[in-house]
This record gives C-alpha cells, sequence and structure tokens, in this order.
C-alpha cells in the first residue's frame, strides 16, 4: 500500500500537491504532511493544530492532511521526500541530519543545554544558521520543538557506571550512539514504532529517549526504570519544500509562516507540560523514576565534555559560530 502511494505521488513529485478542477477552474492546494509520530505524541497533536491553523487562516485554500506514525514515508526517508517533492512538507527530528552535517546534532550534545531555557537560547542562536544550511538544498525550516530532556530507561537500575556496561541501548541519532560508546553500552538502532517489540524479543535492555516517549510507548510493560539525567532536549522540525512554498500565493505563504510561528511557541509549551505529565504517567503505572547517582553523574558530565569537544572540531566554523552565538547570549 506504501509502495503504491508513494509510486503514485513520484509521478505527480512536481506538481507538489496541486490539484485543479475541470473547466480551469483551480481548487485548493492539497498537501500532504509526512510524520514518525503517533497521534498520542505531543508533537503529532500539535502538527495537526498548525494544520487545522493553516486551513483556517488560508480560508481552506492549503489544506494539510497530516500522515501519523511513519503511514506515508518513513522516518529516515522524510527529509530527501521533501527535498524532491515528493511531498511538500514534512517532520523529522533535526539530530538525525547529523551525518550530512555536524550542526543538525547541537541539541544532542549532553548537558550544552539541558534545561528549557539553556536548549531555548541554543535554539536561537543555531536558527539562522541551520536555515541557512537547509536553503542550501532549497528546503525551508518553519519551525521546531524540543522533546523533554532525555533520559535513561532501563529493565533495573542505574547506580553506577559500570550497570551500563556492555547493555544493549537504543540509539536514535549519533549522539545517542557515541553516549552509549563512551558509557561502555552497545549502541542499537530501534525506530520509535518498534520499541516495544525491541524489548519485550531482549533486542535492547535499556534506551535513552524521553520520559514522553515512555509513556507514549508504555514502557511500563516492557521495562521497569527511568533515570531522569536530563541530557539534552532534541528537537523535532517541520520543513518545507521551497518550490512548493513559492507556488503558494502570497496571502497563503504568510498564513503558513504565521501557523508556524504559533506551533513553534505552543510546541515549546506543551513539550514543558508533558515532561511534568509523563513523568507522573510513568511513576503511576510502576516505573521507578530517579535522579543519576554522583558516580553516574560525574560520568554523564565527562561523557559531556568529551562529545562537546568532539562536535566542536567535527561542527567546524559554522559549530563555532553557533556555540560563540550560544555562550554569548547566556
Amino acid at each position: 500500500m506504501k509502495t503504491r502511494l508513494l509510486a503514485g505521488l513520484t509521478s505527480t513529485a512536481l506538481g507538489l500537491g496541486l490539484t485543479t478542477l475541470g473547466a480551469g477552474a483551480q481548487a485548493a492546494t492539497q498537501w500532504d504532511m509526512p510524520t514518525p509520530y503517533g497521534d498520542r505524541t505531543f508533537h503529532t497533536v500539535n502538527i495537526r493544530e498548525f494544520a487545522d491553523e493553516v486551513r483556517e487562516r488560508t480560508d481552506g485554500e492549503l489544506d494539510i492532511t497530516v500522515h501519523s506514525n511513519g503511514s506515508l514515508i518513513g522516518h529516515p526517508e522524510i527529509k530527501n521526500s521533501v527535498r524532491r517533492g515528493i511531498v511538500p512538507m514534512g517532520e523529522l527530528i533535526m539530530s538525525r541530519l547529523a551525518n550530512e552535517n555536524p550542526i543538525y546534532e547541537v541539541d544532542s550534545v549532553p548537558y550544552l543545554a539541558a534545561n528549557y531555557e539553556d536548549a531555548w537560547t541554543l535554539w536561537e542562536a543555531s536558527r539562522e544558521i541551520i536555515a541557512e544550511e537547509l536553503a542550501s538544498q532549497r528546503l525551508r525550516l518553519l519551525f521546531a520543538v524540543p522533546w523533554p530532556p532525555q533520559g535513561i530507561f532501563t529493565q533495573q537500575a542505574i547506580e553506577s557506571p559500570d550497570d551500563l556496561r556492555n547493555l544493549s541501548m537504543r540509539a536514535y541519532n549519533t549522539a545517542s550512539e557515541r553516549l552509549a560508546q563512551l558509557t561502555g553500552a552497545v549502541p542499537t538502532q530501534v525506530e520509535v514504532p518498534d520499541i516495544p517489540t525491541a524489548f519485550s524479543t531482549g533486542r535492547v535492555e535499556a534506551m535513552v529517549t524521553s520520559p514522553a516517549t515512555g509513556a507514549d510507548t508504555k514502557a511500563w510493560d516492557y521495562l521497569s526504570h527511568f533515570n531522569h539525567a536530563q541530557l539534552w532536549l532534541p528537537k523535532n522540525m517541520v520543513i518545507v519544500n521551497e518550490q512548493a512554498f513559492s507556488r503558494l500565493d502570497e496571502a497563503s505563504q504568510e498564513a503558513l509562516l504565521e501557523a508556524a510561528a504559533e506551533a513553534e511557541r505552543r510546541g515549546w509549551e506543551m513539550s514543558r507540560q508533558e515532561t511534568e505529565e509523563a513523568l507522573a504517567v510513568l511513576a503511576e503505572n510502576g516505573i521507578q523514576v530517579s535522579e543519576p547517582s554522583a558516580e553516574l553523574a560525574e560520568l554523564l558530565e565527562q561523557v559531556g565534555a568529551t562529545m562537546t569537544e568532539e562536535w566542536v572540531e567535527r561542527a567546524g566554523d559554522q559549530g563555532a559560530a553557533i556555540l560563540g552565538n550560544y555562550l554569548n547570549a547566556r
């Protein structure tokens, strides 16, 4: 089914979702928007509100259909599908593009920005450079929203660095993969929809993710502990194909940008609320929620310092500019 749908989308890629009625009358512009996460995830809830607002602001002239949970296009293919015009827009986690350019993982460096205030400052310090990099590929950055601070889910208590050694740890980007390596764990790539199966089959024994993901995937069904380490706040970003954007009339462009700015503001507030609510849901369902011990915190801080140095070296002049902007703004 997905293959047939993608084939149909590809055949009309240059049309970018524009449909027409007979007798030369042009219908409303129809856009398909793939997202990687399920309908219960606050990111998806926020994006559906965004789509509703665009529809309302344009009096239905721009109609965005949200396809959640990777149902239209898988997470790894979303960015290139937007770039190629297979779909006009999409959502993805920014750090997934780290292999293209290290600047995309600036929000996944442990303890560089581990609370919402610092995360916002870091976003403001990096937004323009990231937007310029995307623009070089004919992509427009619309908005970005962070996940709650990342912690460590396991099937047993993690009290010392030795407790992490040789654990199969779910990795979803290069930062989580590197964290696993530096703590002695074994990184294993697993997408969010596959997390419960990966734990139940023993493919993974630990994961670095947000309390929101743990609550959404009912982590209490397959593990028992969450260490609220607050390592980093990775962001999902929404991008649009520049050609698709340019084909909109001026009023629709303005409405899209205004709805995007509101979605970013709302999304950051939703993320804050989700952190507290998700932690409560985990505890209510029997997950043991803890803070890092002094010994574990020391290890994680050392890992953070190492990864910061590595990121600055990889990111070059762009990374130095982002870091300088961030430190000057703090």
